[in-house]
């Protein structure tokens, strides 16, 4: 008996047939890929691969779930009807590229119609989007009048509604969607957040829905509580899975009062919040971008917060080569510290003066101008001994600025 015979008579092992030789596998004819694995790898021309498919920025992508996430009160909803204004109307709104043509659908989950109707409204009404922009490429849906439950937990673990998926796949076919946005995620189904299980088993349902229907899906998500610290998008409350599931993740993080007051904007009472895109697959992570939300106000009376673009403010703003020499003169010769701890004797004093900055609010400011033209060349520092006859850092005219 050979072993082979013996193998046979053994349950639950199976006999593997020999190999077929080399040449009469090299000479078989091509199959059909989803007869068999594993697939032979072919080199192909990179040039003749198609390009990414990307909607909106290095964020949104065909076939693909993205995910924001934010504290509550930041202005992510504002934030992403802005950008699906941006995107229905073919404008780059708040700076970021965006396809052309794209069909948007907002399902807002939380929201009544009325509060939708002011937020998009007034974001197009501060933007200056007209109504025929948008024609039958934006489409608005809330929760108040048509809940959507995407999963359940039942005793024998989460089932997937799958009549629910069928019929969100036949309304994005049907009108020809791009891009769903789902604000929050939360609302959209009904497992425990923090069942990373179940919460993998929704996410890539949702994957599956995008690759579906060719669109790009965005869901939008609550952070837990940090405690003060910046989120990030590890941050997002619960379970972690939905975030591996997405190939683009962003957070939202309101400006500090520290950074207000770098920025030179305590005194503005709007809300400013940084977008940092830290879970990128596909794409480099982003640098820091920076919104403001403006107030808009409404024919009725209602004031709206609108997302727009705002950037970080050069220390150099306003700040001109006449500005530097009058500066350079006032220092000229004075030995005036270095240090902004040397109190009436520090050098910022005297560059706030000649600039009408505030020593106080503009101090960061003040001390970035100072570095700046350390660098430049347009200030030294110099090492002069003060009346105990310790050797202290100073400043002094380094190459004069052009007259």
């Amino acid at each position: 008996m050979t072993p082979e015979d013996k193998l046979k008579g053994i349950a639950n092992v199976t006999v593997l047939e020999p190999r077929e030789p080399r040449e009469k596998r090299e000479n078989r004819k091509p199959h059909d890929r989803s007869e068999t694995l594993p697939t032979e790898f072919v080199w192909r021309d990179p040039a003749s691969i198609p390009a990414r498919p990307w909607l909106y920025g290095r964020h949104l992508l065909r076939k693909q779930v993205s995910v924001t996430v934010a504290p509550g009160g930041v202005g992510k909803s504002s934030l992403t009807i802005c950008e699906g204004l941006a995107m229905a109307s073919g404008r780059e709104l708040l700076g970021d590229w965006t396809e052309s043509d794209l069909r948007v659908w907002i399902y807002n989950l939380e929201d009544p119609r009325d509060e939708l109707d002011r937020r998009i409204i007034a974001a197009m009404q501060h933007h200056g989007v007209e109504p025929e922009e948008i024609a039958g490429r934006l489409f608005v849906d809330t929760g108040r009048e048509r809940t959507l439950t995407t999963a359940i937990q039942t005793s024998k673990g989460v089932e997937i509604i799958k009549p629910e998926i069928d019929n969100l796949a036949r309304e994005i076919e049907a009108r020809g969607i791009d891009v769903l946005i789902v604000d929050p995620f939360v609302s959209s189904h009904m497992v425990s957040e923090n069942d990373n299980g179940a919460i993998d088993l929704v996410a890539k349902e949702w994957a599956r829905l995008a690759d579906r229907c060719n669109c790009a899906i965005e869901l939008v998500h609550h952070t837990r509580k940090t405690n003060g610290e910046d989120a990030t998008t590890e941050s997002g409350r619960g379970a972690t899975a939905l975030l591996a599931a997405a190939r683009s993740g962003r957070v939202l993080n309101k400006m500090t009062d520290d950074l207000r007051a770098e920025a030179g904007v305590q005194d503005d009472p709007a809300t400013y919040f940084a977008i940092s895109r830290d879970k990128s697959n596909l794409a480099p992570v982003g640098k820091r971008e920076w919104r403001r939300m403006a107030s808009v106000h409404l024919a009725n009376g209602d004031s709206v917060g609108v997302a727009e673009v705002w950037k970080w403010p050069d220390a150099f703003d306003g700040i001109s080569v006449s500005d530097l020499l009058a500066v350079q003169r006032a220092l000229d010769g004075k030995g005036l510290r270095y240090s902004d701890k040397a109190g009436d004797d520090w050098a910022g004093n005297t560059v706030a003066e000649v600039l009408d900055l505030s020593p106080v609010e503009h101090r960061k400011r003040i001390k970035k101008l100072i570095e700046e033209w350390l660098r430049s060349g347009a200030l030294k520092k110099v090492m002069l001994r003060d009346e105990f006859r310790m050797a202290r850092p100073c400043l002094e005219v380094g190459q004069w600025a052009d007259k």
